[in-house]
């Protein structure tokens, strides 16, 4: 059963792994914790490791209206003020990269070093037509045709093909524990409205970005644009993994990660 941390709005539910130094694993657009369930042991063996579902997400439980992204990073302070942390490392994923961001350039003092996987500093063309094509199946289709949708944007070609067992029990597991229509749509609305370009230069903390080469979500040059802004930001190129490479090539990822935050 997970901790529960009570917010003006609802309940936070989140879990601890390890001990050692703080480190803060923020998920993406899903807002899952269990996300993370495949590098949670190796990156407890040298961490605690602090997971949590976004706020109406999976077993947090709330009314929130206003979904935005820097609710969510509202929510992650309030987390580490719970348990007492004035600092922690952060490993964002996507949507989670851009709380790692606002972080960063709000709350600067509370960050040690950070991690944003797959992310972007400011939609573009791009990411706006993914996004809109997302939505509008979401809410042409309804739910489980969107969450179904979505292996085709997290993964791989050849990993959906090879690992089809596996899929399919993950896409199972989104579609019983969606949440409703129309907090999906307010969640994708949040996103495409996030654009910070032009506060990277203000990121002071160590700085990893990391994006696979592959990723037909958020590509690879956004993950160049966010690092070329941030001050001293060492950007990894994974060879192979998709949107979702933690998952795909979770040995190539956790190297990398693991790497940075160790110096």
């Amino acid at each position: 059963m997970p901790n529960f941390l009570d917010r003006p709005d609802g309940r936070l539910a989140y879990d601890i792994n390890g001990s050692g130094p703080p480190l803060l694993l923020v998920t993406g657009l899903g807002g899952s914790r269990r996300y993370w369930a495949n590098v949670v042991p190796a990156l407890a063996r040298e961490f605690s490791v602090i997971t949590h579902d976004h706020m109406g997400i999976g077993d947090s439980q709330g009314t929130r209206i206003a979904h935005t992204v820097e609710a969510l990073a509202d929510d992650v302070v309030a987390l580490m003020d719970h348990l007492g942390l004035p600092q922690a490392n952060l490993l964002g994923h996507s949507t989670g990269a851009a709380v790692g961001q606002i972080l960063a350039q709000d709350h600067p003092q509370r960050l040690l070093k950070l991690v944003l996987s797959a992310g972007w500093a400011g939609p573009d063309p791009y990411f706006e037509l993914c996004f809109a094509a997302r939505k509008s199946l979401l809410q042409g289709s309804g739910t489980a045709a969107y969450q179904r949708s979505s292996a085709i944007f997290l993964y791989p070609p050849s990993w959906i093909s090879a690992d089809a067992a596996r899929l399919e029990a993950l896409l199972a597991g989104f579609i019983a524990s969606t949440s409703p229509a129309d907090v999906l749509a307010a969640r994708i609305d949040m996103i495409v409205a996030f654009d910070r370009r032009s506060r990277r230069k203000e990121i002071a903390a160590p700085t990893l970005v990391i994006c696979a080469a592959d990723d037909q979500l958020t590509p690879m040059h956004l993950s160049e644009e966010l690092a070329d802004g941030i001050p001293r930001a060492r950007l990894v190129r994974l060879a192979w993994g998709g949107h979702a490479s933690s998952q795909t090539a979770p040995e190539d990822f956790l190297n990398a990660v693991l790497e940075f935050l160790r110096t």
